[in-house]
């Protein structure tokens, strides 16, 4: 569910993609209805179990950057990427951090059915 202060937070920042940012909020929210959505790192950010897994990048106001990753301490590596993902939507920094970028609404359209895919195999991969 969107949170109310992430709203209020985006509505004073006057930011150029906001459309993008609600059509991504939007996604994320519907993708794994236990994610609780906060601000972190100046955006929007998605927690599951009260663990940050999915943070929104929106500065520069560009384009929009979704990181996937396992929380702010650096945890030990896997000995592969944490999920299988093939469509390009990834680009993988490390085995646990990967981010996929929107530049404009058609991106996120053209990407919407495997971003969601992404989501939810990213929560069950860092569930633990």
């Amino acid at each position: 569910m969107k949170n109310e202060e992430v709203t209020k937070f985006l509505n004073g920042i006057n930011h150029p993609l906001r459309n993008e940012i609600e059509r991504l909020r939007d996604l994320i929210v519907s993708a794994e209805s236990q994610l609780t959505e906060n601000i972190k790192w100046n955006g929007p950010n998605y927690c599951f179990r009260s663990e940050d897994r999915i943070t929104m990048r929106i500065q520069p106001p560009k384009q929009i950057q979704i990181v996937f990753h396992r929380g702010a301490k650096k945890l030990a590596q896997s000995n592969g990427r944490l999920i299988s993902e093939t469509s390009g939507l990834l680009v993988w920094k490390e085995n646990d951090r990967a981010v996929a970028t929107f530049k404009n609404l058609n991106d996120i359209e053209l990407q919407e059915t495997e971003f969601k895919n992404t989501i939810s195999k990213w929560i069950a991969a860092t569930k633990e």
